[in-house]
């Protein structure tokens, strides 16, 4: 009986070839996009769990109030954990003092190599868990040893086996191989953590972090803490439980900025990294749930194609139905007969839609910043799809297999061509409505957010980027030949100015108080953004002079010298700033300059009061101009071959600052390129439906058509009328998307100070999209039937 029912659902299928080739690839589409974004779902989900203890293990943040603002951070001060170690011992199983995941040198004889990775305390690889191929976590406990991640090892070491060799870390400290641990996956936070060297290593070898190690040193916020907790401890207690263990040991000058500790779980680092005011205000789980919603829609929109379509061929079949009953078939039996056309399709498509998903994944991992594959061994994954299949074949089976079933075979065996009354069409105009508001929708959110991307692309910097390199130097040697290095490449003629900063063009790596100054409100909590520069740095950038002058080696007074931005003048109230004296702890500091303020950090976001002064050792970051006039490849060797003379060890790596302020925009456009793949995608599977609706409604209407030609309509008047009922359609669809885009757009944007409007004509020009879209669509069909012969159109059946 089923080998019958299959052998006539294909036999459907084979002889309206052009309706079931757009009814399995419009629904094959649809699953593909909702298996793609559901993988993506699973992967942001599955974050971090890879570490075998992610749900006890936790990130040590502090909350300082700042101007009745409370801002939450993850630098925190290294007395802390030993506090934490000394008083809730029983709490914690394990404490780990971290420095910054930061570039570094590794050298093995000719290897040398740039890699990210922190200095960790010994009990890190047992909080991470790492997979240790060579040594064990017990290797991090000697004092000048390094853990190697195994791709390191493999670029430093090749085949040879790399346990007991020594090597460099920035060409100055000696350490000795004591592990190799499996690279961590893609989806963890910690994925750059490359290599890990000793806590210890670090104090001993940097003189501010072994002052800052000293028990008095609460207000240098300069590292990280990462905990796990004990067995039987419970986060939520143990966070509240540590929340003033800072304000009881810290000095009065950090009690002013109310600090409170707490405990950050490892399953929120990836979804909820956002703070709001001291609250934990979500983050990518925005974009989780946003997606997962479009996935949804863009799924129902592929059910509403294959149940619309049909339901609607399945009106020509009422004098099938009266026959087969006539001849004995049972009802049961026509509703199985129905139910097995319904799931063959559906199964058809599920497996189009996996080979969809598997030649697009590449694609969609490169757009999404992901490393997914199909997860063919997962029960869940074909208990899902599986299910859904199921369940959308005996949805969309259910109206013919219930519905036509239940016909009398005298009725539709009449002369008379089978009828189902207007109201019959109902079901089918709500779904297409309900299809053109979902694809309105999204053209309208893509439209937004590549608005919100140039809004600040557009945004003013205050400096020039174009023609600018920059460095991160993590060896001394450049340092101490910084201006030998300036004067041989601007006699090159290739370069036209170099300096050194302690943060990079494109960031702020510092935050200080303890700032006063003439007039300075008693109850001010003064926090400015702090940037060490040598003399060039203005003249490298290109700052932008609003009053004063630059920094200069001709007044050696500049060493106790400012140049404050114009958010600083404002927030510092300063009429006539330049000549002013600011106070900074115990040292006294003169305003020489004031300039446009430079975009440093968020480009959505307003720029920090921001300080810059002379710094003995700004030597973090190397800034180069070079020529317009030169061309930068030559430039850029010419470059290579003088920082080699004075650090022939150290890898020539750069970055052009005009492709890493790019990449602050890397998230938006993301989500902004996914977004128009699904909104191209959607209104493809709502056109295929619209064209087949069309054409069967044409078809319906032959002898309408023919009749009103052979009365004198014209052409124009046909298309018309068979255009008027989607037209009013896809209108009705453009007014109920316009409230709805507006009410998650405008919430989405209140996430970014510096942010679009949503115009009015977006919504227009939406609507008139998706209506010249359905007029395209569905004209091939209304003309097609238009121009036909009537003589055809009324010949006796």
């Amino acid at each position: 009986m089923i080998q019958n029912y299959l052998k006539i659902a294909f036999r459907n299928l084979t002889k309206n070839k052009g309706y079931s080739a757009i009814n399995i690839g419009g629904l094959a589409v649809g699953m593909a996009v909702a298996l793609l974004i559901g993988l993506w779902i699973y992967d942001e989900f599955s974050f971090d769990q890879y570490h075998e203890n992610y749900d006890r293990i936790a990130q040590v943040m502090q909350q300082q109030t700042l101007n009745s603002e409370v801002k939450t951070s993850p630098a925190v001060p290294i007395p802390l954990a030993r506090e934490l170690r000394n008083s809730f011992d029983a709490d914690f199983k394990h404490l780990v003092l971290s420095s910054w995941t930061n570039r570094h040198v590794l050298t093995f004889g000719d290897a040398k190599f740039t890699r990210t990775g922190n200095y960790m305390s010994p009990e890190a690889p047992a909080v991470l868990s790492l997979n240790m191929r060579k040594g064990t976590w017990k290797g991090l406990n000697e004092p000048a040893s390094i853990l190697l991640s195994e791709s390191t090892a493999n670029a430093l070491f090749g085949k040879a086996d790399p346990l007991g060799k020594m090597m460099k870390i920035d060409n100055k400290l000696d350490v000795k191989v004591t592990g190799v641990y499996e690279d961590l996956p893609y989806n963890t936070e910690l994925r750059d953590l490359r290599f890990i060297a000793p806590w210890e290593l670090y104090v001993a070898s940097t003189d501010w972090v072994k002052t800052a190690q000293d028990n008095s040193e609460w207000g240098n916020n300069s590292f990280q803490i990462f905990a796990q907790i004990s067995d039987k401890a419970d986060m939520g207690a143990v966070s509240a439980k540590i929340k003033n263990i800072k304000s009881n040991k810290g000095d009065k000058e950090e009690l002013k900025f109310k600090p409170e500790i707490l405990l950050h779980p490892m399953s929120r680092w990836h979804l909820y990294s956002e703070w709001e005011n001291g609250v934990n205000a979500g983050g990518r789980i925005q974009f989780v749930w946003l997606f997962g919603i479009i996935g949804a829609f863009v799924l129902l929109l592929a059910c509403i194609n294959f149940m619309n379509l049909s339901t609607a061929r399945s009106e020509k079949r009422a004098k099938e139905v009266g026959i087969r009953k006539a001849i004995g078939s049972a009802r049961t039996q026509l509703i199985g007969q129905f139910f097995s056309e319904s799931l063959l399709v559906v199964a058809i498509a599920f497996v189009v839609s996996l080979l969809l998903a598997q030649l697009s994944l590449p694609f969609f991992n490169e757009v999404a910043d992901k490393k997914m594959i199909l997860l063919w061994s997962n029960p869940y994954f074909w208990l899902a799809g599986l299910g859904f299949s199921l369940l959308t074949g005996l949805l969309a089976g259910s109206y013919p297999a219930f519905y036509l079933s239940s016909f009398q075979p005298i009725k539709t065996l009449k002369g008379t061509r089978f009828r189902t009354g207007r109201m019959a069409a109902l079901p089918r105009k709500v779904l297409v409505v309900l299809q053109f508001t979902v694809s309105v929708t999204l053209i309208i959110g893509t439209v937004v957010v590549y608005r919100q991307i140039l809004h600040a692309k557009n945004r003013p910097i205050g400096y020039t980027r174009e023609g600018l390199v920059s460095m991160h130097v993590s060896t001394p040697d450049i340092h101490d030949h910084i201006d030998a290095i300036r004067n041989e490449l601007q006699k090159t003629g290739t370069v036209l100015e170099l300096a050194e900063s302690q943060s990079p063009t494109t960031d702020v790596w510092s935050n200080n108080t303890g700032f006063s100054w003439a007039g300075k409100s008693p109850g001010l909590q003064a926090d400015f953004a702090t940037i060490g520069v040598s003399h060039a740095f203005g003249r490298t950038v290109g700052w932008k002079f609003i009053d004063g002058r630059d920094f200069s080696r001709a007044f050696s007074s500049d060493s106790s010298g400012f140049v404050l931005n114009e958010t600083a003048v404002k927030f510092m109230g300063l009429k006539n700033p330049v000549g002013e004296t600011i106070q900074w702890n115990d040292r006294r500091f003169k305003v020489v300059g004031v300039v446009k303020d430079m975009l440093m950090s968020s480009p959505y976001e307003p720029v920090k009061q921001t300080i810059y002064f002379i710094a003995r050792r700004a030597g973090n970051f190397v800034t180069i101009r070079i020529n317009p006039g030169s061309s930068t490849s030559a430039a850029l060797e010419t470059i290579e071959k003088v920082l080699k003379k004075y650090s022939p060890t150290s890898p020539f790596e750069y970055d052009f600052v005009d492709v890493e302020y790019a990449l602050k925009f890397a998230a938006e456009e993301r989500i902004g390129k996914l977004a128009l793949v699904i909104t191209v995608l959607a209104i493809l599977i709502s056109c295929l439906g619209l064209f087949s609706l069309a054409s069967f409604m044409a078809e319906q209407r032959t002898k309408e058509i023919g009749v009103r030609k052979v009365l004198g309509a014209s052409v124009a008047n046909l298309w018309g009328l068979l255009s008027k009922d989607f037209v009013i359609l896809v209108l009705v669809s453009s007014l109920l998307s316009g409230p709805i885009a507006y009410y998650f757009l405008n919430d989405w944007l209140q996430k970014y100070e510096y942010r679009t409007d949503l115009s009015w004509w977006i919504f227009i020009a939406a609507g008139l999209g998706a209506l010249l879209i359905t007029l395209l669509t569905i004209s091939y069909q209304a003309i097609k039937v238009a121009l036909m012969n009537p003589v055809k159109s009324l010949r006796s059946e």
